[in-house]
C-alpha cells in the first residue's frame, strides 16, 4: 500500500478495572500482549501494542483501570491513565454491560468531558452475556452522559464485532507513517513482558491482598551455558509481608513451582526458545508506598 495513503495513530483504552481492556487488546492482536486476571488493577503500566495491516498502523495503549488510589502505586496508575487521554488520537471507553452504572463510571465520564478535541468511542463489552433488549436502555443512558463519536457493542472474549470496531478506528485516524517496524507487536522490552507473565500466574493462584502486594523484577536474561539457544531467566518476586512470601512459596515450595512452570511455558511461547526460569521471593515492607522502591521496580512516572 502506498505509504502516503496509510493511516496511523494512537488509541487509548480506558475503563474501570476488570471491564475487559486487556482481553480486547489480546483479541485484536491475536496473541497475548497484556496479562489478564479476574482481579481488579491487573494492569499497572501503559501497555503499548502495535497493530499493523494493509491499511496502516494502530498503536493501542492499554491503561490501568480507573479506581480511587489507596497507595502511591495507585496514584501512579491513575496519573498514567489520565495523562494518556491528552496524548492520543482516539479514546476507547470500555464498559461492562453486566455492571450497573455507578460512581466509577460517572468519574470517568467527568474526566472525558475535560478532553475537548479527541473523539471518544463508547465500547459496550460482554454483550454475549445479555440480551439485545437489555442493551438498548444501557445505550440510551450513556448517550445522556456524553456525546460519543461512536457506540459499538462487542464481546472482547468471543471476538464479536471486533472487525467493525477496527474499521471504525481507521475511519478516525489521520493519514500518517508507520511508527514502528511492521513485524513489531509491542513497545516494551522483553524483560517487562516476562515479568508481567510471571505476575499473571501469581494473580491466578493467590487471593485477597496478595495479588496487589507483589512486584516482579527480572534481574537477568542470558543464553544458557550448555545450550546457547536456551535462555536462563532470573527473577525476584517482591512481597510486602513474610506471610505473603509464605503463601507464594507454598508448602514445600509447591506454589512457587506451579507459578514457575506456568510462567515458563508462556515465556517459551513468547520468545520461541527453551527457558530455564529461576525465581526467588523477597520481602520489601510497604513497597507500594515507597517512591524509591516504586522506581526501582519499574514504576518510573511517579506524580510528584
Amino acid at each position: 500500500m502506498n505509504q502516503k495513503s496509510s493511516r496511523s495513530g494512537f488509541v487509548a483504552l480506558i475503563g474501570r478495572p476488570n471491564v475487559g481492556k486487556s482481553t480486547l487488546l489480546n483479541q485484536v492482536m491475536g496473541q497475548k500482549i497484556a496479562i489478564m486476571s479476574d482481579k481488579p488493577q491487573t494492569t499497572r503500566n501503559k501497555i503499548r501494542a502495535v497493530y499493523t495491516d494493509e491499511q496502516g498502523q494502530i498503536i493501542f495503549i492499554d491503561t490501568p483501570g480507573v479506581h480511587k488510589p489507596k497507595s502511591k502505586l495507585g496514584a501512579y496508575m491513575m496519573n498514567i491513565t489520565l495523562t494518556t487521554l491528552q496524548e492520543v488520537d482516539l479514546i476507547l471507553y470500555l464498559i461492562d454491560v453486566t455492571e450497573k452504572f455507578g460512581p466509577g463510571e460517572q468519574f470517568i465520564i467527568e474526566k472525558l468531558k475535560e478532553v475537548k478535541s479527541t473523539p471518544v468511542y463508547l465500547i459496550l463489552n460482554k454483550i454475549d452475556l445479555i440480551s439485545p433488549e437489555q442493551l438498548l436502555p444501557i445505550i440510551d443512558n450513556y448517550r445522556k452522559q456524553l456525546d460519543f463519536a461512536e457506540i459499538i457493542p462487542i464481546s472482547a472474549l468471543k471476538g464479536n464485532n471486533i472487525s467493525t470496531l477496527m474499521t471504525e478506528i481507521y475511519e478516525v485516524l489521520p493519514e500518517g507513517p508507520y511508527y514502528y517496524p511492521k513485524d513489531q507487536v509491542v513497545e516494551h522490552p522483553e524483560r517487562f513482558i516476562v515479568a508481567e507473565l510471571i505476575r499473571e500466574k501469581i494473580l491466578h493462584h493467590t487471593r485477597e491482598e496478595v495479588p496487589h502486594s507483589i512486584a516482579v523484577v527480572v534481574e537477568s536474561m542470558k543464553p544458557g551455558d550448555e545450550n546457547p539457544d536456551s535462555i536462563i531467566i532470573q527473577a525476584v518476586i517482591y512481597t510486602e509481608r513474610q506471610s505473603q512470601k509464605g503463601i507464594i512459596i507454598g508448602k514445600n515450595g509447591r506454589m512457587l513451582k506451579v507459578i514457575g512452570k506456568e510462567a515458563r511455558e508462556d515465556i517459551e511461547g513468547l520468545l520461541g526458545s527453551k527457558i530455564f526460569l529461576e525465581l526467588w521471593v523477597k520481602v520489601k515492607e510497604d513497597w507500594r508506598n515507597k517512591e524509591f522502591l516504586l522506581k526501582d521496580f519499574g514504576y518510573t512516572e511517579i506524580d510528584e
